[in-house]
C-alpha cells in the first residue's frame, strides 16, 4: 500500500463518472460529494501484494496514519482512494474492502472520517497547509509478526514473578515486606517493578526542562519524534560521556568494531532474534527485501563472531561497539526528554565465554564495572537481579556472591520460566526527581543466540556454541545524561561533574584592558587540559557573575588590576559555595584534581563568550 498525506486547509470531491463497470463503482455508504476542514487527506493506493494478508496491511497502515496525525495534531481525515501512486494495483474488491476498513477503525478510534467512494472519476480540491510536515509519503507492507503476536498472548497467561530484596549480608525477604525498611530510592523502584505504580503519571521529569534552558539539547519538529539536535554544550558533554565509556571498555579488553545499522529480515536468524524483543522496531521494504534498523548491535556483532575462527584459548571474546545510533520506534505519547527516545546511543559488547561457570564469573566482573560508572558519573543505582527459577536454584550461592560483591540492596525478580534468550541478567536503574526508574547498564547471559547464529569455537576435539553475555556498561548515552540531570534538580547548588562541564574554569574581567591578561591565562589552562572561557561582554561584573551561575561553571574568578599585580585570585568554587584564594599554579592543580584521570575534550564553543551565539529562545 501507498499513502500520500497532504495536511490540508480544506479537501473538497465530487463524484463526476464511473471508472468501469457499474460493480466496480461504490455506490452506497459512501457519499458522493463532501468537504472537510483543517484535515489529514490521504491519498491511497492499494497493491497486489496487499492481497495476501488484507488485515495486516490495515494494521500497519493505521499505525503510520495514528503516527502521522499524531504529528499533525488532527483527528480529520479524508480516505481518497488514488490509483495513481501505483503501477501495481490489487483487485477492486481487495481495495473496496481496505478502504471500509480503514474508515471504521479510524472511526471507532474516535478520528471524524470523510471517505471519497472508490471507482469514479472525482473533481477534487485540495489547499495544502504547505509547512515541512504537510506532504508526508508512507509504503506500508501487509508483514506482520505472527510469531511475536502469539508470544505476546501468551505473557498475558504466565505465572507471576517472584519478587525478593536480597541484602549484602545474604539476608533475603519479600520485597513487599522489606520495603519500608529499604533506601528511598529502592522503595520507587519496588513500587514500580513489584507493585506497578506510576510516580507522578502524567508529569514530565525535571531534566527535560534542564537539557533546554541551559542549551544542551532540544527538539527538532522538522525530524521524528524522539530524534534530538544537540548544541555545543550537550554535544561536548555527550562525546566525553561516549569517549568515558570507549575507555572503560577498551582497558576491560573489548576490541571495538563497526556494524551495519539496518538487516534482513529475510534472515531466519535476525527474524527469530529481533521477535525476541519487545521494543518496537522500524521496519521497511527495500526492493524485494524487508530490513529493520537496528535496536542494538546483537546483529552485526554476532555476525562478526559467525565468521571467525574462534579457540577456547580466544575466550572471553569481548566485541565492543558504540552503536551510533540504534532504532526503537517508541509510542509518541511514551517518548521523553533523554529518557526514551527513537534514536539513542548505545554502548554494547558481547562476551562470548566457554561455559556458565565463564559466563557467571563475567556477569560479576561487568557488573562491577558497572558501578565504577556509578562513581565516575555520579549516578546512584538500584540493581535488579532478574533470573529463572531453575538459575536461581541452581546459583543462589553464586548470586548471595554477588550482592556483597555490590555492596547495596538488590532486587531479585524469579521467573518461573525462561521466555527470553537470557536465563540471569542484572540491570541498573537510577531514580528521577518524579520517583520513575532510569534503566542504565546491563549484563544478561544469551543461552539461544550462538546456536541461533551458529557461533562456535573449538576446544582443538570439538566445537561448541557459546553462552553470550550482552553488555552496556553505561547504559544508552542520552538515559544517561538524563540520570545525571535528573540528579542536579535534587542539589541545593545543581551541576554537573567539572569533568562533564562544558566551561571548567570562567574569567570575568573587570575592565577591557584585563581581558588580555585573561587570554594568557585561558591559553595556560588549555596546555593543561581545562576548558576555559572568558566573559568579556560589555555587560557589568554582577551579570556576568550571575551568567556564570546560570551556566554552572565549577570555577569563576573575577580579575582585575589587584589580580594582576598580586598573582592571588579569588576563585569562586560552585561545588563548596565558597570562594577561596588562590595562585593560578593552585588553581590549576585544583581543576585537573577534581577531573582526575576522567576524559579531557577541547572546549567546543569560542573563548569569549561575547561570540556564544544562543541556540534557543526565538
Amino acid at each position: 500500500m501507498r499513502l500520500l498525506f497532504i495536511h490540508s486547509d480544506h479537501l473538497e470531491f465530487e463524484a463526476k463518472q464511473k471508472a468501469g463497470p457499474d460493480d466496480l463503482a461504490e455506490t452506497e455508504g459512501v457519499p458522493m460529494e463532501g468537504r472537510m476542514e483543517d484535515c489529514a487527506t490521504v491519498f491511497i493506493s492499494v497493491e497486489s501484494g496487499d492481497q495476501d494478508d488484507l488485515d495486516g496491511v490495515v494494521e500497519n497502515a493505521l499505525t503510520e496514519l495514528r503516527d502521522v496525525t499524531d504529528q499533525l495534531n488532527t483527528k480529520n481525515v479524508v480516505l481518497y482512494p488514488y490509483a495513481h501512486l501505483s503501477d501495481d494495483l490489487a483487485n477492486p474488491d481487495a481495495a473496496k474492502e481496505v478502504m471500509r476498513d480503514l474508515e471504521a477503525e479510524l472511526e471507532a478510534e474516535g478520528f471524524e472520517i470523510l471517505r471519497a467512494p472508490f471507482g469514479w472519476y472525482k473533481s477534487f480540491e485540495v489547499s495544502c497547509k504547505g509547512h515541512p510536515l504537510s506532504e508526508l509519503s508512507r509504503q506500508v507492507s501487509s508483514y506482520r509478526d505472527e510469531e511475536k503476536d502469539e508470544e505476546e498472548s501468551e505473557d498475558l497467561d504466565r505465572e507471576p514473578s517472584e519478587w525478593k530484596v536480597m541484602s549484602p549480608d545474604g539476608s533475603v525477604e519479600s520485597a513487599l515486606s522489606a520495603k519500608d525498611a529499604v533506601s528511598e530510592d529502592m522503595q520507587a523502584f519496588i513500587e514500580d517493578e513489584v507493585e506497578d505504580i506510576t510516580a507522578s503519571p502524567g508529569e514530565e521529569p525535571p531534566h527535560v526542562d534542564i537539557m533546554q534552558e541551559k542549551e544542551l539539547v532540544g527538539y527538532d519538529e522538522l525530524s521524528d519524534v524522539g530524534n534530538l539536535r544537540w548544541y555545543p554544550r550537550g554535544k561536548l558533554v555527550r562525546d566525553s560521556l561516549m569517549e568515558y565509556v570507549n575507555d572503560l571498555v577498551v582497558d576491560y579488553g573489548g576490541m571495538p568494531v563497526e556494524t551495519p545499522i539496518m538487516y534482513d529480515l529475510g534472515a531466519r536468524c535476525i527474524h527469530d532474534h529481533a521477535g525476541k524483543f519487545g521494543e518496537r522496531q522500524y521496519r521497511f521494504e527495500s526492493g524485494d527485501r524487508r530490513m529493520m534498523l537496528r535496536f542494538a548491535a546483537c546483529f552485526g556483532q554476532f555476525s562478526i563472531m559467525r565468521d571467525m575462527h574462534i579457540s577456547v584459548n580466544d575466550l572471553p571474546l569481548r566485541i565492543y561497539e558504540m552503536s551510533t545510533y540504534s532504532f526503537r520506534r517508541e509510542q509518541k505519547g511514551e517518548v521523553t526528554g533523554l529518557k526514551r527516545l527513537r534514536a539513542f546511543t548505545m554502548p554494547d559488547m558481547h562476551t562470548a565465554t566457554e561455559n556458565m561457570d565463564q559466563a557467571r564469573a563475567e556477569l560479576m566482573k561487568q557488573a562491577d564495572l558497572s558501578m565504577q560508572t556509578s562513581e565516575d558519573l555520579g549516578i546512584d543505582y538500584v540493581p535488579a537481579i532478574r533470573m529463572t527459577r531453575e538459575f536461581y536454584d541452581d546459583n543462589t550461592e553464586w548470586v548471595e556472591d554477588l550482592v556483597a560483591e555490590l555492596g547495596i540492596d538488590a532486587l531479585i525478580e524469579i521467573i518461573p520460566e525462561r521466555h527470553h534468550y537470557w536465563s540471569a541478567k542484572i540491570d541498573f536503574a537510577a531514580i528521577d526527581g518524579l520517583g520513575r526508574p532510569i534503566e542504565n547498564p546491563t549484563v544478561q547471559i544469551d543461552v539461544e543466540s550462538a546456536e541461533r547464529f551458529d557461533i562456535e569455537y573449538s576446544d582443538g576435539q570439538d566445537t561448541h556454541n557459546p553462552p553470550i553475555l550482552h553488555y552496556s556498561p553505561s547504559g544508552g548515552i542520552e538515559r544517561v545524561l538524563a540520570a545525571i540531570l535528573e540528579k542536579t534538580a535534587t542539589m541545593d547548588t545543581p551541576q554537573l561533574p567539572t569533568w562533564l562541564s562544558p566551561t571548567q574554569v570562567r574569567f570575568i574581567p573587570v575592565g577591557e584592558e584585563h581581558v588580555d591578561f585573561c587570554d594568557d591565562l585561558v591559553d595556560q589552562l588549555e596546555d593543561a587540559d581545562v576548558r576555559a572561557d572568558i566573559d568579556d561582554r560589555d555587560e557589568s561584573v554582577g551579570k556576568r557573575i550571575a551568567k556564570a551561575e546560570t551556566d554552572w561553571v565549577p570555577y569563576y574568578i573575577v580579575v582585575g588590576g589587584n589580580e594582576i599585580e598580586s598573582g592571588e585570585f579569588g576563585v569562586n568554587v560552585r561545588a563548596d559555595d565558597e570562594e577561596l584564594d588562590m595562585s593560578f599554579d593552585e588553581l590549576v592543580d585544583t581543576v585537573t584534581d577534581d577531573i582526575e584521570d576522567l576524559p579531557q575534550k577541547a572546549r567546543y564553543l569560542p573563548r569569549h563568550v561575547s561570540d556564544h551565539p544562543h541556540f534557543t529562545g526565538r
